[in-house]
């Protein structure tokens, strides 16, 4: 068995691949990569620096609910942040089922989930503007919701704060707002990525940033072998 990975224009993720102790098969069209991906020739899929736009839409021709959460550490902290697609998350059924997704997915690994809400400013910040209230309205709402089965807390606007509560779930008012915190965290900050999960497959599936360093696609590479055991 074997890791399938994706070259684009980051060739990182070739430098990667040889500094792991485990085979990685690297493809390099987003074709070549969906075909042996439905023919289930691999023990796990790494998006690498493949064009995420071109994979998801071939994934969704097959799978109708599917979402991405990434796998982050902080200062020893390790959580998923979701919805990180643009395209994800822009409601409020996908974000319950983006939840009920990450809680799945980490009692598949032993970890009793904490659900952080977030939304777009503070409890004072009512009727500021029309967002504002509406998404905030939306993660009362939501969490809510979820108390029902899952251990939840709305913070707002106050990401520092469910990261120093240790909530292991992240839920960011949209995915445009998912990937703006990802890119602050990883890519500008101190953050480590491990990938991205993708939820509602039946194999294993991690997504990865275009712009990730070697260290980072070691990371995913090693964390698709980790799941892909379980």
């Amino acid at each position: 068995m074997k890791i399938v990975a994706g070259v684009g224009e980051n060739k990182n993720i070739e430098k990667a691949a040889k500094k792991v102790s485990f085979p990685v098969k690297l493809v390099e069209s987003e074709e070549e990569f969906a075909e042996l991906f439905f023919e289930d020739e691999a023990q796990a899929y790494v998006r690498g620096s493949l064009s995420a736009s071109i994979l998801m839409e071939k994934l969704r021709s097959s799978y109708e609910n599917i979402y991405r959460a990434s796998f982050l550490e902080i200062r020893g902290n390790k959580f998923l942040l979701a919805p990180v697609g643009i395209d994800e998350g822009d409601n409020l059924l996908q974000k319950l089922q983006i939840i009920d997704l990450c809680a799945d997915f980490l009692k598949k690994i032993d970890i009793n989930p904490k659900i952080a809400i977030l939304s777009s400013g503070r409890d004072q910040d009512r009727g500021r503007s029309r967002k504002i209230h509406e998404s905030i309205a939306q993660g009362e709402l939501l969490t809510r919701i979820i108390r029902n089965k899952h251990q939840a807390k709305h913070y707002f606007i106050l990401l520092e704060e469910a990261i120093a509560d240790q909530m292991n779930v992240i839920i960011a008012p949209d995915g445009i707002t998912g990937n703006l915190i990802f890119r602050s965290i990883v890519l500008v900050g101190s953050g480590k990525s491990h990938g991205a999960i993708t939820l509602g497959l039946d194999r294993t599936f991690i997504d990865t940033s275009r712009s990730l360093d070697v260290d980072g696609y070691i990371r995913a590479l090693k964390f698709a072998k980790y799941i892909s055991e379980l």
